[in-house]
């Protein structure tokens, strides 16, 4: 028996173990600690690699996704390899009688993880058996969670994207959103633009937890772009509730229940390493919605009210930078 190689097989398989199911099925839980870590060296790295080129970026998620995957396998592979390196004539090999190779044992392992079914050798009698059927059920479980979890992903960027058309439809800038819906009189049919949003930001939200690798899939297209959209959305809900006149707001709820959605997306932020920035983005300004007819507070009260609000701004702008974007302007059209 060689101890050695018995301890760093159980340490892989626990340390796979561990990891798969933490970010599969864990939904609460985010993504395991080796995943994380992984996913945040490879975002930091393309970082540096791609400059001005946007679409070496987008190609984080997909890659992110792949590492992970092949992560997985790699140390479920080597780990039953050296678990069964490390017993004493755990393997007979049914042609020849000489010792057993490790490139045997590697072979093995493969056909029995991926359910080949029966190669050159059979484990011996007893324990090794029942180690053996661990082999393939293990393999059979990282198959179907794969493969699970791959789609799901897949889904949740779709709806992640979906979310940003939909406050893109709304308006390029926060400014332009607010004109757009103002009829002379009030933000008539704002409402259920803004409940339509807050329930998908709700599933974004669910969605980010369960997949904390949705933060890493990039699109070099502005109006496609989840952060700089929310930021676009976050920043017309700060106008409509601390710029335009109290009595011409619509209602306080659906306001409400937006911010809350933005927040609870915010909190996510964490997961993907995403501080506030240390500096407070651009104020909007009150002028493109008086040139618009709406009236507004006074200058003074509106800077006042953004001041309560300063750090969430400012995780605002960290989201931003860390999707390396700029802040959008409020006139934007």
């Amino acid at each position: 028996m060689n101890p050695v190689s018995l301890l760093l097989g159980v340490s892989f398989l626990v340390l796979v173990v561990v990891d798969l199911l933490w970010t599969t099925l864990w939904v609460e839980g985010g993504a395991g600690p080796l995943t994380t870590r992984l996913m945040s060296w490879t975002w930091q790295l393309l970082r540096r690699i791609a400059g001005h080129r946007p679409r070496v970026l987008s190609l984080a998620g997909p890659i992110v996704l792949v590492l992970s995957l092949t992560v997985w396998i790699t140390l479920l592979w080597f780990g039953w390899t050296f678990l069964f390196a490390g017993g004493e004539n755990a393997l007979i090999d049914t042609r020849d009688t000489g010792p057993i190779s490790w490139t045997e044992r590697f072979y093995f392992v493969g056909y029995s993880v991926f359910t080949m079914g029966n190669g050159d050798f059979t484990p011996r009698d007893g324990v090794w058996q029942i180690v053996t059927s661990l082999t393939t059920a293990s393999g059979m479980l990282f198959v179907t969670l794969s493969v699970t979890y791959v789609l799901n992903v897949l889904g949740a960027v779709t709806q992640k994207r979906s979310l940003a058309s939909s406050i893109h439809g709304l308006g390029a800038g926060s400014t332009e959103i607010l004109e757009r819906s103002w009829d002379g009189e009030s933000f008539r049919g704002l409402e259920v633009p803004l409940n339509s949003i807050s329930s998908q930001l709700d599933t974004l939200t669910s969605n980010h937890k369960a997949y904390p690798i949705l933060h890493y899939f990039y699109t070099p297209q502005t109006e496609q772009a989840t952060a700089t959209n929310i930021a676009v959305f976050d920043e017309m809900l700060t106008l409509l509730e601390f710029g335009v006149s109290k009595q011409d707001r619509p209602s306080e709820i659906a306001i409400g229940q937006a911010r809350s959605s933005v927040q609870d997306y915010l909190n996510t932020l964490h997961e993907a390493f995403v501080e506030p920035a240390p500096r407070t983005p651009p104020a909007p300004a009150l002028d493109g919605l008086r040139d618009g007819g709406i009236p507004t507070v006074s200058d003074q009260q509106f800077d006042e009210s953004l001041d309560s609000i300063d750090e969430r701004r400012r995780k605002l702008l960290g989201l931003i930078e860390a999707d390396e974007r700029r802040w959008p302007s409020s006139n934007s059209r």
